[in-house]
């Protein structure tokens, strides 16, 4: 094995470039081998991956899970350690973090608080959220770096100074560079963006997180997870025509919902998963967030190999096939759900509007469209993102794009293609995917987010206009994609968004309808043919990567007192021992409630790193149940409707304390914390819902919020906007014991309802500190 891995090393990196590498020693006794390239001294476990398997198995005396194996296999004492699905709160030791630059800022402002030195393993921040789609790529990102210069150079100076990598503006999404690099078969690793599941294309386990849980990994502590349930979903048959493996998630969503599966981890296996290649394992895993998925994952195979050896990591896949019985599930291992998905019976989706889980087969949406009153014209048609923007997701919208072409035809709709990284960028071009997707009529974005995340200067229509829009992102909230509340979103899957693009309408099935071209004749499009990885090597483009000084102690970090996109955090207030009291209710919400809803992106991102100016958007898209409108909310005090964020303020001038009150899966959608940042910073103190999607209730307990469900979800109705709520009984706040609630209505009488709670005792610790990081510190002062 050892000369393979030695001989393979230096053969990528003398086809790569050497400036990609750290030449060290990565080998000595066992094939000792590095997480990646940019830590060459940080070695891949899988000996302690493998003991702890081998305790816990011992212990639970049955056949293992894929993700019972990695997950269990980071537990920080598997000998001990309380095990049950769906029950137990789990302490783990992830390998490493990353970081997206919208949420690194309040991550990292966080670790500043918490006056560690260094961060204690492996982490990385991408700047990817922060460049508005305008003109396009090199454009964008100059208007970029000199817009957001102020918050970059904080991440840079940051990371340099606490041991973090730093991936600069332009160098790409994520969620691709973590596929490209660091994840990797086994790996434990979390990121402070809901779409860190990709990762789980390369048999890892990636979970999107909160910033505040981000800190407690860096910082060295355990981090703890609710024991996922495992729901397996068996893949047979094989992916054919134009069938794509977006088909599949698409299809998983219908069935699953938003909501199904919340707190479980959703495991691919089966035949058909060999028909799917690496980046479109990446793809499904991905938009697993979609369906409230603590995360997905798929099996080690040959085409997880095939990807890490093109993309210079063949000693890793090395190592992977000596392990290889413990990056695949047990034979006889047992599911808490099956579903079973014939791939050769799929037929290509899409989804939307306004949720991911409306799921239509492509056949079907023309005349779901017309009947539903849905636009039909699609006025611009939009691929790439973290979900789709491999090499092999640009060559099959590519091969669609040449046939459009070789008839004379160009796209009728707008079209744009955003690459996921700088290395697919750079590959593209040399490979003449770029100038065939331009020739149709696309114009290429930056590596980065964009449109996806709201972060496009859209000019063609008029906030209001009615409007249909495709594209191969993963979500398509209200307004999500270009703050229009009337922008229909559909998403599917790349080259079915070129040839609707092409088409112009959502009533064009490519499978079976003709076009007709420049010269009058009707032709029909094939089914799109392109390879999975480049023939040549990745063409790794520009060097966007800053490595953290082995000591950056004296680096100055320089945060200005004055800055409107930064702001250095105070101590949330500790819980004062009593009950909460006549609490007034700043909005119960009716529907769909995601992050978006509570804490918009967009032109928003720029507060990212600066609470207070930040919570001007404070639940500003949740629709008020007592009006039916956005951002309008009665002030108790005055009796006034006004916007949602400046009642709140008023609230807590007044020191006054206030609830939320919300329905189904509330924060579903991205992990951004500042979703539970501003209603704390502005005087909330419980969040009352029907359900909560996993991240966001999280996030809520890690500031200090009670994330509390109605026992009985019909007491929605017996709480009105108008009603006083008192929480009592917290002097015994207790693991499942649920919380009275006394509802104070004007007329002078009361009703009382159970809420429960998934609060755990260090949990509640944290509620008692005023948050996590209030917590931490206590226990530093206590060590000390």
């Amino acid at each position: 094995k050892v000369p393979v891995l030695i001989l393979s090393f230096f053969q990528h990196a003398l086809n790569r470039g050497v400036r990609r590498y750290h030449v060290a020693p990565v080998l000595c006794q066992r094939a000792k081998v590095a997480m990646s390239h940019f830590e060459p001294n940080e070695y891949i476990n899988y000996e302690k991956l493998e003991k702890n398997i081998n305790i816990v198995r011992k212990r639970l005396d049955r056949p293992l899970t894929l993700s019972e194996k990695i997950v269990y296999g980071h537990l920080d004492d598997p000998a001990k350690q309380e095990i049950e699905r769906g029950k137990t709160y789990l302490r783990l030791r992830p390998d490493r973090v990353a970081m997206q630059d919208a949420t690194a800022q309040m991550a990292m402002l966080q670790f500043i608080s918490s006056g560690l030195p260094k961060v204690a393993v492996p982490s990385t921040i991408h700047c990817d959220h922060l460049i508005e789609a305008q003109s396009g790529g090199e454009q964008d990102l100059r208007r970029a770096k000199d817009i957001n210069q102020e918050v970059y150079n904080f991440l840079a100076t940051a990371g340099a100074k606490y041991g973090v990598g730093f991936w600069k503006p332009g160098s790409g999404i994520i969620h691709q560079i973590i596929l490209e690099n660091y994840s990797y078969p086994g790996v434990m690793l979390i990121g402070t963006d809901s779409h860190t599941p990709n990762g789980g294309g390369l048999g890892g386990i990636c979970i999107g997180v909160g910033g505040a849980d981000a800190v407690d990994v860096m910082a060295g502590i355990p981090w703890e997870l609710k024991c996922p349930k495992v729901i397996g979903v068996k893949l047979t048959g094989k992916l054919s025509g134009w069938t794509s493996p977006k088909d599949v998630i698409l299809k998983v969503a219908g069935i699953l919902t938003v909501k199904g599966g919340t707190g479980a981890i959703i495991e691919y296996h089966g035949p058909g998963v060999d028909s799917i290649s690496c980046t479109g394992m990446a793809t499904i895993c991905n938009m697993g967030a979609e369906i409230g998925a603590t995360t997905s994952i798929f099996p080690y195979n040959e085409r997880m190999k095939k990807y890490l050896g093109k993309t210079g990591r063949a000693d890793i896949a090395a190592l992977a096939d000596e392990f290889k019985q413990h990056l695949v599930p047990d034979s006889g291992c047992q599911y808490d759900q099956v579903i079973e998905i014939n791939l050769s019976e799929l037929k290509p989706h899409i989804n939307g509007p306004f949720t991911p889980d409306l799921a239509h087969p492509v056949s079907d949406i023309g005349a779901v469209a017309e009947k539903e009153g849905w636009p039909v014209d699609i006025r611009v048609g939009l691929i790439g993102s973290c979900t789709n923007s491999s090499y092999e997701d640009m060559g099959r919208s590519a091969a669609v794009a040449k046939q459009a072409l070789a008839h004379g035809l160009k796209c009728k709709s707008k079209f744009t293609i955003t690459p996921g990284s700088e290395q697919i960028r750079a590959t593209i071009e040399r490979d003449g995917y770029a100038k065939i997707l331009r020739e149709v009529g696309g114009l290429v974005l930056a590596n980065a987010c964009g449109p996806c995340i709201g972060q496009w200067d859209r000019k063609d229509i008029k906030k209001g206009e009615k409007n249909t829009i495709v594209t191969s992102y993963n979500r398509n909230f209200t307004g999500r994609n270009d703050a229009n509340p009337e922008t229909h979103a559909f998403v599917t899957s790349p080259e079915i968004v070129t040839a609707l693009s092409i088409a112009g309408t959502l009533k064009f099935n490519p499978e079976t309808d003709y076009l007709t071209g420049a010269d009058g004749k009707k032709f029909k499009l094939e089914a799109p043919d392109a390879d999975e990885l480049p023939k040549l090597e990745f063409d790794p483009g520009q060097d966007t990567y800053q490595y953290p000084p082995k000591d950056g102690s004296g680096q100055h970090v320089d945060v200005s007192p004055t800055s409107q996109r930064l702001q250095l955090l105070e101590p949330f207030d500790k819980w004062d021992g009593k009950d909460l009291e006549d609490m007034l209710i700043l909005i119960k919400v009716k529907g769909k409630c995601t992050t978006d809803h509570i804490s918009a992106a967009g032109p928003w991102l720029k507060f990212r790193g600066h609470l207070d100016n930040i919570s001007n958007n404070l639940l500003i898209g949740a629709i008020n149940i007592e009006n039916g409108k956005a951002n309008s909310v009665r002030n108790a005090l005055t009796q006034e409707f006004g916007p949602v964020p400046d009642t709140a303020r008023y609230y807590k001038k007044m020191g006054v304390k206030w609830a939320v009150v919300g329905d189904e899966n509330y924060g579903e959608g991205s992990s951004r914390e500042h979703a539970a940042l501003e209603p704390r910073h502005l005087g909330g103190r419980v969040i009352i819902t029907k359900s909560f999607a996993r991240i966001h209730e999280t996030n809520l307990k890690k500031q200090g919020l009670l994330p509390l469900t109605f026992a009985d979800p019909a007491d929605y109705n017996k709480i009105h906007p108008v009603d006083k709520l008192s929480i009592v009984g917290l002097k015994d706040f207790a693991p499942g014991k649920p919380l009275k609630c006394i509802i104070k209505h004007p007329n002078g009488s009361q009703e009382t309802i159970m809420l429960n709670h998934t609060f755990n005792e260090s949990q509640i610790e944290w509620f008692q500190a005023g948050s996590a990081l209030n917590r931490m510190k206590e226990l530093q002062q206590k060590s000390s």
